[in-house]
């Protein structure tokens, strides 16, 4: 499990979005306040984000937990940028890969987050990984749940999916192959913010033609917060906000 935030607007410190508020991700990595599974989110973080004239986003990503980070605070600080993705970690199971394990996960302009955990992984998505070319099973971020949807939606991408329908897709696929699932995930490109409810709270806060952030739990109490039914799919920009409802696989 894990909490997360995606944003999009005009450009702000992480800090801004990350520490300053008083229910900031920082705070909820101890202190979550709608956090359904678990409880401290103490096994590792990340923070993606955008530089000006830079096609691919940077990372900052540890294995510990972020309050303890010294380097994080100076970045928070510091660093500015019109859209950004972070997340702190709350770990399914006990694992080796440290950092790799921790989102988010990028490939090219992207940056990917999961909230949530795959009922009984890994066996239960051995027919949604079977569909995979093996170069892409072997290049897997990380050896858990996250990583493999990850591949699921980048694979459907690669054959021509737009990422709301990869997305949306693969929640499906994975929801029918492992029923029970919890299935949050938050992606962006710098500008575009796609997003899923599915078995976890979901929230946004949009100020049209300013900012836009989506996040597990708003980071304050301003009445813009607003909540995402389960099973939705979340598409914003800094203009607008589509909530399209998803459909449960056939049993």
């Amino acid at each position: 499990m894990c909490r997360h935030i995606a944003y999009v607007g005009e450009s702000v410190a992480l800090g801004e979005l990350l520490v300053r508020p008083p229910h900031s991700l920082v705070r909820q990595s101890w202190e979550p306040r709608r956090q359904r599974y678990g409880t401290v989110n103490a096994d590792g973080f990340g923070v993606g984000w955008y530089a000006e004239g830079d096609p691919a986003p940077g990372r900052y990503r540890r294995q510990g937990p972020i309050w303890g980070d010294e380097t994080f605070t100076d970045l928070a600080r510091v660093v500015r940028t019109t859209a950004l993705l972070a997340a702190v970690r709350d770990a399914t199971e006990a694992g080796a890969d440290g950092e790799a394990a921790a989102a988010p996960y990028a490939a090219g302009r992207l940056l990917f987050s999961h909230n949530g955990a795959v009922k009984g992984w890994p066996a239960s998505l051995a027919g949604p990984a079977a569909a995979l070319p093996a170069e892409k099973l072997l290049s897997l971020a990380a050896r858990n749940d996250s990583a493999l949807v990850w591949a699921l939606i980048r694979h459907r991408t690669d054959l021509g999916d737009d990422l709301p329908r990869a997305v949306a897709e693969t929640v499906r696929e994975v929801a029918s192959a492992a029923p029970g699932s919890r299935l949050n995930l938050l992606l962006t490109d710098g500008a575009t913010i796609t997003a899923t409810a599915w078995g976890d709270t979901l929230w946004y806060r949009t100020e049209p033609g300013r900012r836009t952030a989506v996040a597990s739990e708003p980071y304050d109490d301003d009445p813009l917060w607003r909540e995402v039914p389960d099973r939705t799919l979340l598409v914003a920009t800094t203009s607008d906000v589509l909530l399209t409802p998803l459909k449960e696989p056939p049993a």
